[in-house]
């Protein structure tokens, strides 16, 4: 399964140590530590500047997915988290397979 996700805090943490100057509504410290979690899981993954996809089987993927969400947590009282996933048995390596057959086709090697 590909997964892709975006997550994010807002409201106030509840541990001051999380919290920035009022002035930076920037979120990427939180999106740091997710993604930080991402990589160290071991499973393949990539990151753009709108979500992060995992690839694995289903337990594992939602695992890190959890891990990663309860840390943004430490930002803020609530979290936004949206989901996509492409669920499809048999298969492995889609992460970058799905992009090199696009590549293909829009070089006209079908």
């Amino acid at each position: 399964m590909l997964l892709a996700f975006s997550v994010a805090p807002s409201g106030t943490p509840a541990d001051p140590t999380h919290q920035r100057g009022a002035a930076d509504a920037s979120v990427h410290d939180a999106v740091a530590a997710a993604v930080k979690i991402v990589r160290e899981s071991g499973l393949p993954n990539q990151t753009d500047s709108m979500f992060t996809t995992i690839e694995g089987e289903w337990d594992e993927v939602f695992a890190v997915v959890k891990r990663a969400t309860e840390e943004v947590g430490k930002y803020g009282s609530r979290v936004s988290l949206v989901i996509k996933a492409d669920i499809r048995p048999g298969f492995s390596g889609e992460l970058t397979a799905k992009v090199e057959r696009l590549e293909n086709v829009i070089a006209g090697d079908s």
